[in-house]
């Protein structure tokens, strides 16, 4: 259930709508799962799993065109659907009850900030931050992600590191 949770999170952050984020993780680890015994190095899993997300991800997008206007938060609602067929909103948000209520308020206020700067950045600089600083990549497994240099991978981390200073400063 890791892996599955991993790909959705990081195709859900990609691709920025819940349903794409679904159908991605899904056909990602319907390939993985396909294909692994083609990974040499086992510690070359991980790197392989989040290039075949971002392929699909890049896929489903040429498909609709439309890049989304705002990443979608994890911690939001979603919207699904039960056997009935009912639309309904489940909540993603779970209180941790040794936090004080107005460090709640702050986490969410800076989370609501973060996300709005992400936003701001382009596609590809916001996939290289998320990948070296939420799932915690090296510059190489980046690189393989992204199909870039390591040295291009590190100037744009630079660059996007800026501005989301740039955009953090202005809210």
């Amino acid at each position: 259930m890791r892996v599955q949770s991993v790909a959705f999170r990081f195709s859900l952050l990609v691709c920025g709508d819940p349903h794409d984020a679904e159908d991605v993780m899904q056909e990602a680890l319907l390939k993985t799962y396909r294909h692994v015994k083609r990974i040499e190095r086992p510690e070359a899993f991980r790197t392989w799993l989040f290039r075949t997300v971002r392929n699909f991800c890049l896929m489903k997008r040429r498909k609709r065109v439309d890049e989304p206007a705002h990443l979608l938060s994890l911690d939001g609602q979603l919207a699904g659907s039960d056997s009935t067929g009912d639309r309904h909103t489940t909540s993603m948000d779970v209180a941790d009850a040794a936090k004080r209520p107005d460090e709640l308020a702050l986490n969410a206020w800076l989370g609501r900030r973060l996300r709005a700067a992400l936003a701001g950045l382009a596609p590809v600089d916001r996939m290289i931050v998320l990948l070296r600083e939420m799932e915690g990549l090296s510059t190489r497994e980046v690189a393989e992600i992204t199909k870039l240099s390591e040295d291009n991978v590190k100037t744009r981390l630079h660059r996007a590191r800026g501005r989301l200073r740039a955009l953090l400063k202005e809210t």
